[in-house]
């Protein structure tokens, strides 16, 4: 009987449940470690929370590390179906290998038919400049057209800061791209098209009688668990690297760019990822399903109903900090039956040193019905009484 539904009452409306989950005193994180690139950025893969970061939106020149969206497209073109890996190429004069001779290619030739999955593998690996050409060709008729596509995923993906004019990353007037960008590329990779990024662990390929090894030397260091992502080089561009790493239930992804050398992309690189593993760490304090609170019903079957959140709460914060992690909800409204399982009654807060680190929406984890038609008034009139 709807006749009996309360007003909503301002104290009631205002619960608020806190818990510390932890007590312990704070632990002293240093500063990121200083970087000699033109630009950086270092982000936790799961949570997107970014741990360092220094000229992250400076447009700057992508170099190869184009080559990861045009990996992407082709990953994607795989998953939607439009291409297989077995499908045949016919290398055009505009990708033969004789087009880049001062730079990285994978050595096909004019008129020869080569794989889908060959020259993934010369894009990803070789980082060939040829490869590239080919394949956009191969999927959207000409380069030009292709660097449409590539410049539509990137909005999709929300790199604002990105424009390709060409599938390799040859430096080109207007082509341009930032840290922050390239990390975003970089999750885009591993989240959506993971039989693509699973490819960037090669450490080398051999197509026409020629073996290369993957620039990415981190992939070859034993003090990291890398498995990604693309090097990038040209005279103007600098040295750069978009790499990833995991640790335990922790993925990195650190973005150098501009830097003066080989091995300087290369212990940059590791600078930031080391500080990321050693000063912080990405935890689920609370899985799917798990029950939060009980907390008061009105005019129910029953005086409780259980309250939680339906997704994993993964947060990254500074290593040594989970025992101080405290937690708070707040409902939005006065609960009252019926109620269905699954309703969304209010927000469940993550805080950290009296911040707010994430929030999620809280819901109610079974269902209640409504009670006897006394109980029903007996209730109502105590929270008459308690306006």
């Amino acid at each position: 009987m709807t006749v009996f539904k309360p007003k909503v009452v301002k104290k009631i409306l205002g619960v608020v449940c806190s818990l510390s989950l932890f007590s312990a005193s704070a632990q002293i994180i240093p500063s990121p470690p200083q970087m000699s690139a033109k630009g950086y950025f270092l982000v936790d893969f799961t949570t997107g929370k970014v741990i360092a970061e220094g000229e992250a939106d400076t447009k700057l020149l992508p170099a190869s590390l184009t080559k990861m969206m045009t990996s992407y497209v082709i990953g994607t073109e795989i998953l939607a179906g439009n291409i297989a890996p077995t499908d045949m190429v016919t290398i055009s004069e505009k990708a033969w290998a004789k087009n880049f001779p001062e730079s990285s290619k994978m050595f096909i030739e004019v008129g020869k038919k080569v794989s889908v999955d060959d020259l993934n593998h010369g894009i990803i690996i070789q980082s060939g400049n040829d490869a590239c050409v080919a394949m956009a060709e191969h999927i959207a008729g000409s380069e030009s057209a292709f660097a449409d596509l590539m410049n539509a995923h990137a909005e999709k993906l929300g790199m604002t800061n990105s424009f390709f004019i060409n599938s390799h990353g040859l430096d080109a007037p207007e082509q341009y791209t930032t840290p922050r960008d390239m990390a975003t590329l970089g999750a885009a990779l591993i989240r959506d098209v993971p039989e693509e990024y699973a490819l960037y662990k090669q450490k080398s390929f051999t197509f026409n009688g020629i073996k290369q090894y993957n620039r990415n030397s981190l992939l070859w260091d034993a003090s990291l668990d890398v498995d990604g992502i693309k090097t990038g080089h040209t005279a103007e561009a600098g040295y750069s690297l978009v790499t990833s790493a995991t640790k335990g239930d922790m993925r990195l992804i650190a973005v150098v760019m501009g830097t003066e050398s080989e091995r300087a992309r290369k212990v940059e690189s590791k600078k930031l990822l080391n500080y990321g593993f050693r000063f912080f760490e990405t935890i689920t304090p609370y899985k799917a399903g798990d029950s939060f609170a009980d907390q008061r019903i009105w005019m129910g079957n029953k005086e409780t109903v259980s309250l939680g959140i339906t997704q994993d709460t993964p947060i990254t914060i500074p290593r040594g900090q989970r025992k101080n992690l405290k937690a708070h909800f707040e409902l939005d409204q006065t609960l009252t039956a019926p109620l269905a399982k699954g309703s969304t009654v209010g927000t469940l807060f993550l805080q950290l040193d009296g911040e707010d680190i994430a929030e999620y929406p809280l819901v109610t984890l079974e269902e209640i019905e409504e009670g006897s038609f006394f109980s029903r008034i007996y209730d109502y009139l105590r929270l008459q009484i308690m306006q």
